[in-house]
């Protein structure tokens, strides 16, 4: 099977329907976006050890999500829910874990301790971005609400990961010092 169709060299792509839309379309610069975490995600996986069964669960559901939100009102058809209120539960749950073993936040934090730090900090900004197109795609067609509330999550668990990945290394967060 080739890779390339050439359907979409007219600047269109294909939903699971069928239906064919730009891609520059809102849809496609969500799921795509989502897919774009899903590749950073790849990366910081690929260069640490900390938590990597449950990074690779977070893949999984990321590329639910842009199934879901591929499958543009055929989601019954395919089995394609996107995420729901157990995975936001989980994600709350590994949060609430990382968070008793790290020092209390006193201040703002600058990404960079360390290279997984760093890229721990460029997921939670992709995953934002991917949120705010999920939200405004949400006000114009349906989106389940638990996407929305998992890519907050998930921003949440980052942001918490990102510290504990320096924890786990021995460094200390940088703080934002207010020039």
């Amino acid at each position: 099977m080739k890779v390339y169709t050439k359907k979409g060299d007219d600047g269109k792509t294909s939903l699971l329907s069928g239906v064919r839309i730009p891609k520059h379309g809102l849809r496609i610069e969500t799921y795509g976006t989502i897919d774009e975490l899903n590749s950073f995600l790849g990366l910081l996986s690929a260069k640490t050890n900390h938590l990597n069964d449950f990074i690779i669960n977070i893949q999984n559901q990321l590329f639910d999500i842009g199934s879901y939100l591929a499958a543009e009102g055929m989601h019954d058809k395919y089995n394609l829910n996107g995420v729901n209120d157990e995975d936001i539960g989980n994600l709350e749950k590994s949060i609430d874990e990382m968070s008793e073993q790290l020092p209390p936040l006193r201040n703002f934090i600058l990404p960079g301790s360390c290279e997984l730090n760093a890229l721990a900090h460029i997921c939670r900004t992709v995953c934002r971005r991917a949120e705010r197109k999920a939200t405004l795609l949400s006000e114009k067609e349906t989106v389940k609400p638990e996407v929305v509330r998992y890519l907050n999550r998930l921003s949440d668990w980052f942001f918490v990961y990102a510290r504990y990945i320096s924890f786990k290394e021995g460094l200390q967060d940088r703080e934002w010092k207010k020039r």
